[in-house]
């Protein structure tokens, strides 16, 4: 009995390390997902673009995790863990490095190719870390293991935006308004000058990123390897393909709508109060209330989980919860509005953590494959926002038609997109109530 003692105890132990090293990886990669929040409005003064287009940075952020989900978990398969991490972080390197000629010429496209790089990176990152930490421990508990990851993810997110948000945003309400009153040369000049302001912070990013890749070669991080709930006799899983597994398919909907919900919340914020005529100096500080609603939630969820609610549950309450909100937010106006768009991060927290271990459940040996579907799923990030954006276009010009002034038209566009979240939580809800159970027997 005291042996049986003593290897529990070394093997929490042994976590420990492991588990702070995942957390180090969300970190990064949450600095680097959630600075697309001051991108946009940047992006959109910079480069004179639309609502619609301006959302192309969370599209070529999210959309290479579709291009390069399955091609990450080969090169996993294939080189493992460590050097997959390290691969990781040096792509996402070179794409901080490609803003440096971006920002010099001025271009959108280019800009946007270093945005897809660096999602190219964070899919190596994301491919391996989100099963590792998934099947680091019993299944019951790994969304309590995953929030903690959460909380890494969305704390550095929060200082991201916070940093780069008062790097790229600062004078911009000024800048604007020159705009529109001086020649088409100082014009140039005056967005050249602006572009330039991602330079050094990009090349700071790019080195710490260098380091961190060859840093992580010798991590000291355990095999692991999930385990089949349905088995043979041989002891085999019973399932012969991975489209004999309805929940896992149910489980890569759910993800694509949540992560498009989770990036409205984030990354349209900052521009949804610019539209309310809130300065940008105020504005740029509103995605970290998302992100710190989201950080107190992954706390309660670590203290809850599995002990007082369950992993469906979690998600059932988080469904229901993002439902109410996109009532009241469409229904509302001015910083009331805001806040509500603040707290779909209380909505949005749990369900990833919870998502992830309720469709690996049962699936064994096909572990690898689920998890590259999964991290595929991210791509509701490029395809939601967008939609978003272009329902706003759409809704601004019918409005400016009817005869609204300008300002009150994109107030009220803006507002009345947030609609598109209604079916995301719906499915969502499904899922909690009902699709994590599809194909799946009895225990």
């Amino acid at each position: 009995m005291s042996q049986q003692i003593d290897q529990f105890i070394s093997q929490k132990k042994n976590f420990t390390i492991p588990i702070a090293i995942i957390a180090g990886l969300f970190f990064i990669f949450g600095f680097v997902t959630w600075i697309n929040g001051a991108l946009i409005p940047f992006m959109k003064t910079i480069n004179e673009l639309t609502d619609a287009q301006s959302y192309l940075v969370a599209s070529a952020s999210y959309i290479s995790f579709v291009v390069m989900a399955l091609p990450a978990s080969y090169i996993i398969e294939k080189i493992g863990y460590r050097k997959g991490m390290s691969l990781g972080l040096i792509v996402m390197a070179l794409g901080a490095l490609v803003f440096i000629p971006a920002a010099g010429a001025r271009t959108y496209w280019m800009f946007l190719s270093g945005i897809f790089i660096q999602g190219m990176g964070m899919t190596l990152l994301q491919t391996a870390s989100n099963p590792y930490i998934t099947i680091l421990g019993p299944i019951k508990s790994a969304a309590k293991r995953i929030a903690i990851m959460g909380i890494a993810n969305k704390v550095a997110g929060a200082l991201g935006s916070l940093i780069f948000g008062a790097i790229l945003l600062s004078g911009i309400d000024g800048i604007k308004e020159k705009l529109s009153v001086v020649s088409d040369t100082e014009k140039s000049q005056l967005l050249d000058t602006m572009a330039d302001s991602v330079v050094t912070p990009y090349i700071v990013m790019a080195v710490v990123l260098f380091v961190l890749g060859i840093l992580i070669r010798k991590a000291p991080l355990p095999h692991v390897e999930a385990e089949p709930i349905e088995e043979t006799k041989e002891g085999e899983t019973a399932k012969t393909s991975i489209f004999q597994f309805p929940h896992l398919w149910l489980g890569v909907l759910t993800l694509f709508v949540y992560v498009g919900a989770e990036v409205i919340a984030g990354d349209t914020i900052i521009a949804y109060g610019i539209s309310l005529d809130i300065p940008a100096e105020k504005a740029k500080f509103f995605t970290m209330f998302t992100l710190m609603a989201m950080v107190v939630t992954y706390a309660l969820g670590v203290f809850l989980i599995p002990k007082y609610i369950s992993q469906a549950l979690a998600l059932k309450a988080s469904a229901i919860l993002g439902i109410i909100l996109t009532f009241c937010i469409v229904f509302t106006s001015g910083f009331t509005s805001i806040l509500l768009v603040a707290a779909l991060g209380i909505a949005n927290a749990l369900v990833w953590p919870a998502v992830w271990p309720l469709t690996l459940e049962g699936l064994g040996k096909f572990t690898k494959t689920a998890s590259a579907l999964l991290i595929m799923a991210i791509a509701g990030g490029a395809i939601i926002p967008p939609l978003y954006g272009r329902l706003v276009d759409e809704k601004k010009v019918d409005l400016i038609t009817q005869g609204l002034s300008e300002a009150s038209a994109t107030a009220e566009a803006a507002t009345s997109g947030y609609w598109i979240l209604l079916p995301c939580y719906i499915i969502i809800l499904y899922y909690a109530i009902a699709g994590h159970k599809l194909g799946l027997k009895k225990k």
